[in-house]
């Protein structure tokens, strides 16, 4: 069913240790880099600097490649409330195809489907009252169904009601279907740990390299820190855009207007 997490504390907390293992990492790299020049010299500095141009290329690739994919699902989820919409509203057109007998009944079934449908996500973070709202739908989807299948049956049905009204039908609950597991959808939790270890290896070696200088640049550090913990951020308040900062509850509004469409 859902797969919910509220963003904007799991993001905030894991940005704020991002932010602090970076400031942390980057002092400890620092008097590690002391300790090799007052061993070996100030030529033990530059031999890192291949290891950290890899690094940091790598780091790059995988900000790159998390936030293009959060970013993708962003705009998947949007297409599929668009699309949901269009099938709720080529299926309930199509019912002029049936009896005329059959339709009020079948129509108000549409009606109280679409409400269901728009509580569902609008109750969120509630999860128990979503999940409640989504059980509805699903008990709507079975009276549909069987009104749908008994009314192309009568002889008075329009030839080939069956042919466009089924398919129709199906789609709508299919990308009912669709929404749901694109709750689920996000990338294994090794990539963004991948992502965290990355980010704190990087200041490690930046602050080897920091070594030489006779004086701390904290502001590049706290501004170094803060841009990456920014930036992972954003990234989790993608990937669950029911409950951050980044939200999609707008695009609903497609919906809500398929639905006033059916008064």
């Amino acid at each position: 069913m859902f797969e919910l997490v509220d963003s904007s504390l799991i993001g905030g907390f894991v940005a704020i240790v991002v932010f602090g293992g970076i400031l942390a990492f980057l002092e400890l790299g620092r008097r590690l880099g002391k300790r090799a020049v007052a061993a070996h010299g100030p030529s033990a500095l530059p031999s890192t600097e291949s290891l950290e141009t890899a690094v940091f290329a790598l780091l790059g690739l995988m900000i790159a490649f998390t936030f293009s994919g959060a970013l993708t699902r962003l705009d998947v989820r949007r297409n599929q409330v668009v699309a949901e919409a269009n099938a709720i509203g080529t299926g309930y057109v199509r019912i002029d195809l049936l009896p005329a007998t059959t339709q009020p009944r079948l129509r108000q079934a549409f009606r109280e489907y679409t409400d269901a449908r728009i509580a569902t996500y609008r109750k969120l973070p509630d999860l128990k009252a979503a999940r409640a709202e989504l059980a509805h739908g699903q008990q709507l989807q079975a009276d549909i169904w069987a009104q749908a299948v008994a009314a192309v049956r009568l002889p008075d049905a329009r030839p080939g009601a069956d042919l466009l009204l089924m398919p129709a039908l199906n789609e709508m609950f299919d990308l009912a279907s669709v929404r749901i597991a694109a709750t689920q959808m996000h990338p294994p939790t090794i990539v963004y740990l991948m992502l965290v270890v990355l980010a704190l290896a990087s200041a490690l070696l930046a602050g080897f390299q920091s070594a030489a200088e006779a004086a701390h640049r904290w502001v590049h550090h706290i501004g170094y820190g803060a841009i990456v913990a920014f930036t992972v951020y954003v990234i989790l308040d993608m990937e669950y855009p029911r409950t951050g900062w980044i939200r999609i509850d707008a695009i609903d509004q497609v919906l809500v207007g398929a639905r006033k469409g059916m008064n």
